[in-house]
């Protein structure tokens, strides 16, 4: 199904029929990727008296509660409610679904103390005078292991606060990355990163602006431009577990 749709940078020609999904499934236990020390995605069936919610133990039908830290337990989305004091939630600040997207790949910058840090200036070099609505940040290397990472206490790489500073700059409403965090794992809670996406504290917060972490993009998906969706469950939280999908233009 071809669908011409027009964008503030022109008119996207895509095929709804060849998504091109960078979110990571959700799977219990330690077979998903994990970070922040969160406790582990579970689903259990509800069990009352005599019934069970589990066709495999058999019962009728398949009734589960399920137990998920958006932030550690896989691909989620966040708003400003993330860091800040006032009650902003994803649900109430993501209200538009379909973006211009760019798709760039970075190798990090290996620090003399051992930090791994993507830079301002790697990014502007990418996107070369692109001023895209959603930005999609691929790290290198990319192999499949980032599916299953456990990232708690690795100190993964991370983005320096200008980079941040520079998307907001150029108004990219939504930023899409592979790394459990846009910061440092242990910062002493400074956020920088976070801070200056989103203009937080400040009088012109960007509380329409989202950023997305522990996406995963394959490698046969190429760097370039693309249509985003981006899809999240209606939650009242900072973050919502989210589906975010490319199409080709």
């Amino acid at each position: 199904m071809l669908a011409f749709i027009e964008t503030p940078t022109g008119q996207m020609r895509i095929n709804l029929s060849e998504p091109l999904d960078i979110s990571m499934p959700l799977r219990p236990g330690v077979k998903g990727v994990n970070a922040y020390y969160a406790p582990p995605f579970t689903a259990e069936p509800v069990v009352m008296g005599s019934f069970v919610g589990s066709t495999a133990k058999g019962g009728v039908v398949n009734f589960m509660n399920v137990h998920i830290n958006p932030h550690g337990n896989g691909t989620h989305t966040e708003c400003v409610g993330h860091i800040s004091t006032e009650p902003y939630t994803i649900n109430q600040c993501l209200k538009t679904f379909f973006f211009s997207a760019e798709l760039i790949s970075i190798y990090p910058v290996k620090m003399d103390n051992g930090d791994c840090v993507i830079f301002k200036e790697q990014i502007e070099k990418k996107l070369n005078g692109k001023r895209p609505e959603a930005l999609v940040l691929r790290t290198l290397p990319n192999d499949g292991l980032k599916r299953v990472a456990q990232y708690s206490g690795k100190n993964p790489p991370y983005l320096h606060h200008e980079a941040l500073e520079f998307m907001a700059r150029i108004g990219v409403k939504h930023f899409l990355v592979d790394l459990p965090s846009v910061d440092r794992e242990e910062d002493s809670g400074k956020l920088l990163a976070h801070k200056a996406f989103w203009r937080y504290p400040s009088t012109n917060v960007r509380a329409d602006a989202t950023i997305t972490e522990l996406i995963y993009v394959d490698g046969a998906i190429l760097d370039g431009s693309y249509l985003l969706n981006l899809q999240i469950a209606s939650f009242e939280l900072d973050a919502s577990p989210s589906k975010p999908v490319l199409y080709k233009v």
